[in-house]
């Protein structure tokens, strides 16, 4: 009797000892995954219309995602343009919306010759989708949004290039495995793999136990996602042959510059296929903005934050304060010198 108990206390103990290793932190990550990637709405101040861009033209379209969810696409063009040197993809970031935000970064590329293909990705604005699913996502999307150029009739014949800020930057490097014959990537406050992020925002969350989820983490994604979920931007690099110009601020606290920009100096800084640019103070969100935008948009912080000690703040209240006071316009002006940049490097790689 006493053997078929320990026995028994054995098995139990075995069927403890898995659970606390294997079954509860796996459940633990996924309910984490799925509670932190919900569906996004682009709301003020970032929401732009088209008219505040003199010359400013979209045609919206549509393509299916992967899993059959209809995806909003935006053709933009120039008004009275009559010929294009190539076409710009571009990927929009992860929690503020779609690509409605990006309309400035259209507008300047339009103006100056382009083409600019802009989409939701799945679970933002006017997509479908009841959530973005998560990070390997954004590189589906952007897949199914090249095949999309890719036979259309207008477009098929230009070069392709592409250009992604933070979730959008991680995606334009690695759906370079996925589409090796793109021109030339600009990838803004991007990181190497989807687990970096994950990592980075898990630790404000949960702190280190992040660390012991985050192997579970990656095999649901895998589990999710497929090949998707083990690309890395590096890899990416390695399976083409476009030119390649990253982006970053020394004082991103959103993306650590180690987990994409360094990662990518290491390994690339003498090849000649790659540009690097690495600033002081330009943060995350406003890391291709004007030093002037940064200045307006802090003082404007402080105006708010004084305006609201003495008046109720509400969802309503903020949204009429942005709309009646603050200049779009300055707070998010270009870096002009950074995107004639970019221009010229687009150029020089459609030609060479």
């Amino acid at each position: 009797m006493k053997i078929k108990l320990k026995k028994r206390a054995i098995w139990v103990m075995c069927v403890v000892v898995v659970l606390l290793l294997t079954v509860i932190p796996f459940s633990i990550s996924t309910v984490l995954y799925e509670t932190t990637f919900g569906r996004y709405e682009t709301e003020e101040p970032y929401i732009r219309d088209i008219s505040e861009f003199d010359g400013l033209e979209v045609e919206q379209v549509s393509f299916q995602s992967k899993e059959g969810n209809q995806l909003a696409g935006y053709l933009y063009t120039h008004q009275g343009s009559q010929s294009y040197e190539g076409i710009i993809v571009l990927a929009h970031g992860l929690g503020g919306g779609g690509q409605n935000s990006y309309m400035n970064v259209a507008h300047y590329f339009t103006s100056n010759g382009f083409w600019v293909f802009a989409y939701d990705a799945t679970g933002n604005d006017n997509s479908q989708g009841k959530s973005v699913r998560g990070i390997p996502q954004g590189v589906e999307d952007l897949e199914q949004a090249i095949a999309y150029v890719k036979t259309d009739a207008r477009l098929k014949e230009y070069p392709i290039c592409l250009f992604g800020h933070s979730w959008g930057g991680y995606s334009v490097a690695n759906v370079l495995s996925f589409c090796a014959d793109i021109k030339a990537v600009v990838s803004c406050s991007g990181f190497n793999r989807s687990s970096d992020l994950i990592e980075a925002q898990g630790r404000e969350m949960v702190g280190g136990l992040i660390n012991i989820l985050l192997p579970y983490i990656r095999l649901y994604e895998k589990f999710k996602f497929g090949e998707y979920a083990d690309t890395t931007a590096i890899e990416g690099f390695e399976q083409s042959d476009a030119a390649v110009y990253i982006v970053h601020s020394q004082n991103d606290t959103t993306v650590l510059p180690e987990y994409g920009y360094e990662v990518y100096q290491q390994k690339y800084a003498n090849n000649p296929r790659f540009q690097f640019r690495l600033f002081e103070d330009s943060g995350h969100d406003f890391v291709y903005y004007s030093d002037e935008a940064r200045e307006y948009v802090a003082q404007f912080n402080e105006a708010f934050s004084e305006y609201f000690k003495s008046h109720e703040l509400t969802k309503e209240s903020r949204v009429e304060y942005y709309r009646e006071n603050m200049n779009k316009q300055q707070a998010f002006e270009l870096n002009e010198e950074l995107f004639a940049d970019f221009l010229e490097f687009y150029r020089s790689s459609i030609a060479s």
